[in-house]
C-alpha cells in the first residue's frame, strides 16, 4: 500500500537563501579566466531514477516504484506493520562509481531505525549504513560509500517507528564519473590550423598552455584525440584532388605524432572515401571505384593494414580504429546506389559511370520490411557485400595492430523507426561479420540533439544497445553543441541554451549518459571538432591569428568528483526551539576511498524561524563546498520515537 501525500505546507516555512552567492557555493569558482564563464560542477546522476531501474519490496511491491519516482510527495509503504520490511532498488546493471545514497522518509518528527545494504547479485549483501539503533529524529539521511560492482541497494527497517508507519519517499543512488571513461575529441582539424596559435589565456602575462591546439586540449583535460583518414582527399563538389591533402594518410601521420608526443590516446577513423562519409554520403575512393568486388574487398584489407603498419612503425599505435564513419547505411557505395537513390556527393552522381560501375557496400534499407522474395534477396545481398567489406577492414586491424580496439560507428535517428533501424543494423551486422570470422570491440553512435533526439532518448538508446549486446563496449563517438546562435534558444531536441554555459551543460549531459550505461560499459565520449564545428574556441579580437578556449572546455577537467560531501543534513526541532546542527559533516575522497569529517559553518537562523511548524532550510559552507540542513519544525507532541 502506498500514498500520495499532500505537498508539504509552505505557510510558516522559512527558507534561508545565500542570494547571489548560492550558485557559486555549489562548485569551484566559475571558469572565467578564459573566454566567457561557466559554472561547472562534477557530474552526479541518480541512477535509481533512470527508466531502467526498478524497485521491489517485501510487501506493497506494486507501489514500490513510488520510492524512486523523483517525487518526495509520493511514498512506498509496506502492506503490513512490523520490523524487517524492506525495499530494494535494482539499478539494471552493476556500477563501479556509486558513492552516495540519499534516503527520505514520509513523516516528520520520527526516528527511523534501518540499515542500507548493497549487492552485486541480489544474494550477498554488504552493509553500507547501519542505523538499526537510530534514535535521532530526522526525515532522511545521506550515506557515503564505496563498493564497485553494486547493482542492488536495499533499505531494511529494523524496528518500530512508534505510531508512524514504515515507508520510504525517496531512495536515491548517485553515480559519479569513472576515471576510466575516456573523454576526448575528434581533432582532425589540427591538420588545417597549423598556422594558428592557441593559448589558454592569451591576454595574460602567463598565457598558460599553448601555442599548439593540442597543448590546450591536453591541458584542458582531453585524454584522447581521433583523426579521420580520407584515402585521397578530394573536393566534395568536383571530386578533384584538393590542393592541400588535409586529413589524408601522409599528413595524418604527422598529426598522429603530435598526439602521441603529448601522451594522449589516439583513434583512427577510416572513412574509406576521398571526402566526407556520413549517413547521407558514402562514396568509394576514386582509385577503388572500378574494382571488381573481390578486388575491392582486398583493397580494403591491404590499405587498412598498410596504414596501421606505418602508424606502428613511427611509434603511434592507435588505441582504437573505426572501420568506417557513421555507416548506418553501409559504405563504399557502388552500382546499388541507383536503388538507394543517392544524391551526394555531387561528383559521385555526376561521374556515375566511374563510381557506380561496380557493386559496393551500400545497404538497401528500402527493402528492410518487404515481404517480396525478390526484394528480400536484394536486401540480404546488400548486407552480405557490406559485411564482407567491413570484415576485411576488421581483419586488417586484428592482423596489423592487435592491440587496437575495433569500433563500428553508426547513428540512431530520432524518427519512429530510428532505434529499430539501428538495432536491425546491429543484429544483421554482428551476426554476419561473426559468421565471416570477425567481431568488433566497440559499438558507437553519434549524438547531436537536432538529429538524434533528446538527452533522455540518448540514455534510452545507449542502454538498449548495451543490454541487447552485453559483450561490447558502447561509445558516443561524436557529439557537439553550439555556444552561440539562434538568439541563444536551445537547439531542437535539447533543453540547453546556445550559450557558453549551455554548451558546457549539454556536453556534460552526454558524458553523464555514457557514464550511466549499465555495467560500466559506456567507455568514452568524443566532442567533434571543438576547434571548428560548434566551436569551444574563439578568435581573440585583440590578437591576430590567436585563439582561446571558451570556459565550457573545462568540462573535461571539472566533471569528475574529487570529494563527495554529505551535502544534505536532515534534522528536526520543536516549535520555538533552535535546531542542533552538526559542527562537521562527512566527506568521501575518491582518490583513496576514505571518509573523513570536515567542519561546517552554518548561516544563522533569522528571528522567528522556528515559531511555527514547517520546514527551515539552512545553508552551510565547508572547505570543499556547500551543504544544506533541512530542519523539520514540529509540534512538541509530534516528536515521536
Amino acid at each position: 500500500m502506498s500514498s500520495k501525500r499532500p505537498a508539504r505546507v509552505i505557510a510558516g516555512t522559512t527558507t534561508l537563501v545565500t542570494v547571489a552567492s548560492a550558485t557559486l557555493l555549489m562548485a569551484p569558482t566559475p571558469a572565467n579566466a578564459i573566454y566567457g564563464s561557466a559554472d561547472i560542477k562534477p557530474i552526479e546522476s541518480n541512477i535509481a531514477a533512470k527508466a531502467w531501474a526498478s524497485a521491489t519490496a517485501g510487501s506493497g511491491s506494486s507501489q514500490a516504484g513510488l520510492a524512486i519516482d523523483g517525487d518526495p510527495t509520493t511514498s512506498w509503504h509496506p502492506d503490513r506493520a512490523g520490523a524487517r520490511e524492506w525495499l530494494t532498488v535494482d539499478l539494471g546493471g552493476g556500477y563501479d562509481n556509486l558513492r552516495k545514497v540519499k534516503v527520505i522518509f514520509p513523516d516528520r518528527g520520527v526516528a527511523y531505525p534501518y540499515v542500507v545494504e548493497a549487492s552485486s547479485d541480489g544474494r550477498r549483501w554488504k552493509t553500507i549504513a547501519d542505523r538499526s539503533r537510530n534514535r535521532a529524529v530526522a526525515r532522511g539521511e545521506v550515506h557515503l560509500f564505496t563498493r564497485p560492482g553494486t547493482r542492488f541497494v536495499r533499505l531494511m527497517f529494523t524496528g518500530g517507528q512508534g505510531s508512524a508507519r514504515a515507508g520510504v519517499s525517496e531512495l536515491q543512488v548517485f553515480n559519479y564519473l569513472r576515471d576510466n571513461l575516456t573523454l576526448g575529441a575528434d581533432l582532425s582539424w589540427v591538420d588545417d590550423v597549423q598556422d594558428r596559435q592557441y593559448w589558454v589565456n592569451p591576454l595574460t602575462e602567463d598565457r598558460g598552455a599553448g601555442p599548439h591546439l593540442l597543448d590546450v586540449a591536453k591541458d584542458r583535460g582531453m585524454q584522447y584525440a581521433r583523426l579521420r583518414i580520407f584515402n585521397e582527399p578530394r573536393s566534395e563538389s568536383t571530386g578533384q584532388p584538393t590542393p592541400i591533402p588535409r586529413q589524408g594518410p601522409e599528413r595524418s601521420l604527422t598529426s598522429a605524432k603530435w598526439i602521441k608526443q603529448r601522451d594522449m590516446g589516439l583513434g583512427i577513423d577510416f572513412h574509406y572515401a576521398d571526402s566526407w562519409a556520413d549517413p547521407s554520403k558514402q562514396p568509394k575512393p576514386r582509385r577503388w571505384a572500378e574494382l571488381e568486388f573481390a578486388d575491392l574487398s582486398k583493397a580494403v584489407y591491404d590499405y587498412t593494414a598498410d596504414y596501421l603498419d606505418r602508424l606502428i612503425k613511427q611509434g603511434t599505435t592507435p588505441e582504437k580504429v573505426a572501420v568506417g564513419n557513421e555507416i548506418i547505411n553501409g559504405f563504399m557505395y557502388g552500382s546499388e546506389a541507383a536503388r538507394i537513390g543517392t544524391t551526394n556527393p555531387p561528383y559521385f552522381v555526376d561521374q556515375a559511370d566511374i563510381y557506380q560501375s561496380k557493386p559496393g557496400g551500400g545497404l538497401l534499407w528500402k527493402y528492410w520490411k518487404s515481404t517480396d522474395p525478390a526484394e528480400r534477396k536484394l536486401y540480404d545481398e546488400s548486407w552480405d557485400r557490406f559485411t564482407t567489406l567491413a570484415a576485411s577492414g576488421i581483419k586488417a586491424v586484428r592482423d596489423a595492430s592487435p592491440k587496437s580496439k575495433v569500433e563500428i560507428h553508426v547513428i540512431v535517428g530520432k524518427d519512429n523507426d530510428g532505434l529499430a533501424k539501428t538495432m536491425e543494423f546491429w543484429d544483421q551486422f554482428l551476426t554476419r561479420v561473426k559468421a565471416k570470422g570477425q567481431n568488433p570491440d566497440v559499438l558507437a553512435i553519434s549524438y547531436y540533439p537536432e538529429w538524434h533526439g533528446t538527452p533522455e532518448a540518448l540514455d534510452h538508446n545507449l542502454n538498449t544497445i548495451a543490454t541487447t549486446y552485453p559483450d561490447y563496449e558502447v561509445d558516443v563517438a561524436e557529439t557537439a553543441y553550439p555556444a552561440s546562435g539562434g538568439d541563444g534558444s536551445p537547439v531542437p531536441g535539447s533543453p540547453y541554451p546556445r550559450t557558453i554555459q549551455g554548451q558546457a551543460d549539454a556536453i556534460q549531459r552526454v558524458f553523464q549518459a555514457a557514464n550511466d550505461v549499465v555495467d560500466n560499459r559506456g567507455s568514452g565520449v568524443l566532442v567533434w571538432e571543438p576547434a571548428g564545428f560548434q566551436p569551444m574556441f574563439r578568435a581573440v579580437p585583440e590578437l591576430p591569428n590567436t585563439w582561446e578556449p571558451h570556459a565550457s572546455i573545462n568540462v573535461f577537467n571539472a566533471s569528475r568528483a574529487k570529494h563527495i560531501l554529505q551535502d544534505t543534513v536532515y534534522t528536526a526541532t520543536t516549535v520555538g526551539a533552535a535546531p542542533k546542527l552538526p559542527s562537521s559533516i562527512r566527506m568521501l575522497t575518491t582518490a583513496n576511498d576514505t571518509i573523513t569529517g570536515v567542519p561546517v559553518r552554518w548561516k544563522p537562523l533569522p528571528p522567528g524561524a522556528t515559531d511555527k511548524p514547517g520546514e527551515v532550510t539552512v545553508t552551510g559552507m565547508t572547505g570543499k563546498g556547500p551543504v544544506t540542513a533541512v530542519v523539520d519544525v514540529v509540534p512538541k507532541a509530534a516528536n515521536r520515537s
